[in-house]
């Protein structure tokens, strides 16, 4: 086994014998792997061992079966996002996304980065909806999936009101439109915004804000795109869903 020092993200532990854990952890340099935590409910190690934890871990890599955590330090807890039960399940959504995304013990530092700067502003308190949009669109690629949303795939032409076409995987403008007789016609704000998404650097993210009724035409399109071209069905995007039919209740007793 090789030693080695990363920082990490916990995306979900769970019970494996009496006491022990099996705690998958994404980490910066060597990908996701899963760990073994002996006697975990007595262990020093029980606290950073949490889903939405980050530390520096010196870790025992084994690339033919379960690795072991040696030592941690430099922990961050995101306590406002596992306070709040709406925060909480998009942050989970998101973990669960990029657990999906790639494959483990893949190296994706980027995708760490990128994964923990959006929780980073989840926690600061920025839209999580938003964030969690432009997440899934800008890991869309890590599934194989590429989507045209800023020219007519025809004509490529570039700032008019398109449709988008599943046939070519991307935007039509108006001249083409009749190139697909069964384009979505979906609002074309929402191409824009998707378009936007797909390229707007993470840190700009503190200057979009939208009305309730786009952020709901962008989330029923996200969730038709997902369904057609990834086709995976995540148990905290189900959560997610719920909360659309007794969420409601909830925040009003909240505020």
């Amino acid at each position: 086994m090789d030693v080695r020092e990363t920082k990490g993200l916990i995306l979900f532990n769970r019970d494996y014998r009496e006491d022990d854990k099996l705690v998958k952890i994404f980490t910066e340099m060597s990908g996701k792997r899963m760990f073994f935590v002996k006697h975990a409910s007595r262990s020093a190690l029980n606290p950073v061992i949490q889903p939405l934890v980050v530390a520096d871990f010196i870790l025992r890599i084994n690339d033919n079966g379960l690795s072991y955590i040696v030592d941690y330090k430099k922990v961050t807890h995101y306590s406002k996002i596992t306070a709040d039960l709406f925060r909480l399940a998009y942050a989970s959504y998101i973990l669960a996304l990029a657990d999906a995304a790639i494959e483990d013990n893949v190296q994706d530092p980027n995708l760490f980065v990128f994964l923990k700067k959006v929780l980073d502003l989840m926690e600061e308190g920025l839209d999580y909806e938003i964030l969690t949009n432009i997440f899934e669109v800008q890991i869309l690629d890590r599934f194989g999936v590429l989507l045209n949303f800023h020219n007519c795939c025809v004509c490529h032409r570039a700032g008019l009101p398109f449709d988008f076409s599943y046939r070519y995987s991307g935007v039509l403008c108006p001249k083409h439109y009749d190139r697909d007789e069964h384009r979505t016609h979906i609002d074309s704000n929402v191409l824009y915004l998707l378009d936007c998404f797909q390229q707007v650097p993470i840190d700009d993210v503190r200057t979009i804000s939208l009305k309730p009724e786009m952020k709901a035409k962008i989330r029923q399109f996200l969730d038709s795109l997902y369904d057609d071209y990834v086709g995976i069905h995540l148990k905290s995007k189900k959560f997610i869903d719920d909360l659309e039919t007794w969420g409601d209740i909830m925040k009003t007793q909240r505020d």
